[in-house]
C-alpha cells in the first residue's frame, strides 16, 4: 500500500461518524501523515427547491452554528487540529472533492451504507465521491 500524506475523511455527524474518523485516524496514524476532517452542509434550498417563497437565511444559519459547534466537539474528540476541520455549505460529493483538491489529498475517507437498486440509483455521497475523485476512496462499511 502507498504511504498517504494527506487524509480526508468526510462525516455527516451522525452516531456512525466515529466509526469512519476511527478508520482514517489509523490509517493517518500508520502513514504518520495530517488527517483533515469535512462537514457538507446542504443549502436547504437543495432539499425543498427554490421555487417556495421562504426565506430559509435564519434557519440556515442555526444549522450552520449548530454543525460548526458538533464538528468542533467530534474533531475535539478525535484529535483533530483546528486548521484542519472544514466546515462548508453545497452539495456533499462536490465539496468532498474541492477539498481534497485544495488540500492535496490522496485519500478520502467516506461512509457507507451498502445500499443497493433503487437506494442506490437515488444518489449516496460515497459512490458520488468515488466517481470523480482524483485520488484513493475508502468506504467504510457504517450501520450494520
Amino acid at each position: 500500500m502507498s504511504q498517504y500524506k494527506k487524509v480526508l475523511v468526510a462525516i455527516d455527524l451522525s452516531d456512525e461518524s466515529n466509526q469512519v474518523a476511527q478508520r482514517a485516524q489509523g490509517i493517518a496514524d500508520n502513514s504518520d501523515c495530517e488527517l483533515h476532517i469535512i462537514h457538507v452542509i446542504e443549502p436547504l434550498s437543495f432539499a425543498y427547491g427554490v421555487d417556495i417563497p421562504m426565506d430559509f437565511s435564519g434557519l440556515q444559519d442555526e444549522i450552520q452554528n449548530q454543525a460548526t459547534e458538533q464538528l468542533k466537539r467530534f474533531s475535539e474528540q478525535n484529535s483533530i487540529d483546528q486548521d484542519h476541520q472544514h466546515i462548508v455549505l453545497g452539495r456533499p460529493e462536490v465539496e468532498i472533492h474541492a477539498m481534497a483538491e485544495e488540500i492535496s489529498a490522496d485519500l478520502i475517507v467516506v461512509g457507507s451504507h451498502g445500499r443497493y437498486g433503487l437506494a442506490l440509483l437515488m444518489g449516496s455521497t460515497a459512490n458520488g465521491v468515488l466517481h470523480g475523485a482524483s485520488c484513493d476512496v475508502l468506504a467504510v462499511r457504517v450501520g450494520n
